[in-house]
């Protein structure tokens, strides 16, 4: 058992941990901790739009709108998590900090989904639906902040656990780690829509939407246990500081900067992040530089996000209207998502191994064109779903709309009888039951469009994001600095927040009285931004980071060294001056060069 030290600070750290097989203890705790709390998001969030549609009887618009405003905010808390973490409480305080926060959130949903708390006249209906409202409000947002903040955390604060020398080793917690949250993924996918879909209840059978969040928030706690056990084995680096808040100041004073010298009396700049030399170093303007153009092909990427996270919204209550019964086997509505996870193992494999190889000997298969190619499987995606949508209209009634009203006459007598209605002609009613006969009469038929259908659309989405996402990441990595790749990051993790945004534009703004219509809409839209991203891709020049990091650095280096000559050369003109009658003053000098420097 050996102290790790902290290169960065040169000190020991808190912990201690031994070596199993070349791996440190403490890994194992955060891989459980891991696979735990991946269970516990994705479980809650397979069964949140049925909550919203069946439990809290809001309508699908509504449903989808709070379910895509709950899933952006769980991208858009990772930048806060990461800030707190790097310039603040360090990794292990705010993983333990926003995951107490993430288990009270999950415990909060699944109160929420008790309605025996309100069923007063015990009739299986919650009388005070505003307490429930407000409880899974209170829970969305408490889980949105504690998985979003743990986010970026977790991962690194792994990777921390590894020395220099075990690079190996790291590379493979790594695939664990990442295979832990496809596992807790579709395992919590498989499971909670099981737990849904049973009754429960004191006085009234219901099906059971506590249970289905009730397990998450335990193993939500799980998760929690097990990561506070090996606190005294965790190597625990310092805050240093967080590199989104530099590149924020340093784009900050370049804007202000250039507003302040925009008169013609001033010389013109090559870019608009040069005006940042006067205070900040060319190295790190150089790197901002790099990464402005990977953002900037960024700005069309939330359309496909907007499609692509529908899966859980708008295909899950598709599914609700379609047959699930596969023989010996009955799925859920909300189980058909575990096809995603399932088609993702597959692809991945399939595209780097066979796919990419074959398309790389007829084309040069850039990664933009890969994305690009990414973004037309979502389209085709959507408009498969339009097309099951269209086949689901053909088996389901005509429903009144909100300013219509629906009768409907049954005879229950031995004799026919006629029927005048004002405005109407007279209306015939056959006899309907006899002493010794029942005649059965359906409303609504059953559900006859397969779920089977559904099965295109999710192999076209995952498909496209098999080429999007995973490129999409391995592309901006290689484009930018290794300082700068959590910047790139947060900007990934913004265009899936604008995206779910988008969602919630559409269906609270848009109202397009088809659900055909509305997939058609979509993957138009994704289309348009496609042929935009392509060309965007086209005048994108590829760059290698390291190459112009090693010329700052040469001409850095070649500075520092016309910087001793001149230093050396004022030490001689002080040496022959000393044994004269003149003064020197080198002080004047002095702060001048290190100005330049500056």
């Amino acid at each position: 058992m050996t102290d790790k030290e902290d290169p960065k600070k040169g000190r020991k750290s808190k912990g201690t941990s031994k070596e199993v097989l070349g791996y440190p203890i403490s890994i194992f705790f955060i891989v459980v901790n891991e696979f735990c709390e991946r269970f516990s998001y994705y479980g809650m969030r397979a069964v949140l739009v049925l909550y919203f549609k069946y439990f809290l009887r809001w309508d699908n618009d509504l449903a989808t709108s709070i379910y895509h405003t709950f899933v952006a905010l769980c991208y858009l808390t990772p930048i806060l998590g990461a800030i707190i973490a790097d310039s603040w409480l360090g990794k292990f305080k705010t993983i333990i900090y926003l995951s107490i926060v993430y288990a009270i959130g999950q415990v909060t949903m699944a109160v929420s989904a008790i309605h025996d708390i309100t069923d007063k006249d015990r009739d299986g209906t919650p009388d005070n639906m505003t307490f429930h409202v407000a409880m899974s409000m209170v829970g969305l947002f408490l889980i949105a902040l504690g998985t979003g903040g743990i986010k970026p955390c977790v991962s690194a604060f792994g990777g921390d656990q590894f020395s220099e020398h075990q690079e190996k080793q790291r590379r493979t917690f790594f695939s664990v780690f990442y295979l832990c949250i496809n596992g807790g993924s579709l395992l919590s996918t498989i499971i909670t829509p099981i737990l849904r879909a049973q009754e429960c209840g004191i006085y009234t059978q219901e099906k059971c939407y506590s249970l289905a969040f009730g397990v998450p928030a335990a193993l939500m706690v799980v998760a929690l246990v097990v990561f506070i056990v090996g606190s005294g084995m965790y190597y625990k680096a310092e805050p240093q500081g967080n590199i989104m808040l530099d590149v924020c100041k340093c784009i900050g004073f370049a804007i202000s900067n250039r507003v302040r010298h925009r008169g013609k009396q001033y010389p013109k700049r090559k870019h608009w992040m040069d005006w940042a030399e006067d205070r900040y170093d060319k190295l790190l303007i150089a790197q901002i530089k790099m990464v402005l153009k990977v953002l900037f092909l960024y700005i069309p990427l939330p359309m496909f996000w907007t499609l692509f996270d529908q899966k859980g919204s708008r295909w899950t209550l598709q599914a609700t209207t379609m047959d699930g019964n596969f023989g010996a086997l009955v799925i859920q509505p909300d189980q058909m998502q575990t096809v995603n996870p399932i088609l993702i193992l597959t692809l991945v494999p399939i595209m780097d191994s066979l796919i990419y190889p074959l398309i790389q000997k007829c084309v040069n298969f850039t990664p933009l064109r890969r994305m690009t190619v990414g973004m037309l499987m979502a389209a085709i995606a959507f408009v498969c779903a339009g097309l099951v949508q269209i086949e689901i209209d053909k088996t389901l009634p005509t429903f009144p709309s909100a300013s219509q009203s629906q009768l409907k006459l049954l005879n229950m007598g031995n004799s026919p009888l006629t029927v005048n209605l004002t405005g109407l002609d007279p209306i015939d009613l056959p006899a309907g039951r006899c002493q010794n006969d029942i005649t059965a009469t359906e409303d609504i038929k059953p559900n006859t469009a397969h779920m089977a259908l559904q099965i295109p659309q999710y192999f076209f989405i995952t498909a496209g994001e098999v080429m999007f996402s995973v490129t999409g990441l391995e592309f901006s990595y290689s484009q930018a600095p290794n300082n700068m790749k959590a910047v790139l990051q947060a900007g990934w993790l913004l265009t899936v927040a604008i995206g779910n945004f988008i969602v919630l534009i559409v269906a609270e703004v848009a109202k397009i009285p088809e659900q055909w219509a509305e997939y058609i809409l979509f993957a138009s839209l994704l289309i348009v931004v496609c042929v935009i991203f392509s060309i965007m891709a086209h005048f994108y020049t590829y760059i290698n980071p390291a190459e112009i990091e090693a010329q700052f650095m040469k001409k850095g280096d070649d500075n520092d060294e016309d910087d001793k000559k001149q230093l050396q050369k004022g030490m001689e003109m002080v040496k022959r001056n000393s044994t004269g009658s003149h003064s020197y003053d080198g002080d004047d000098d002095d702060d001048e060069r290190k100005k330049t420097k500056m």
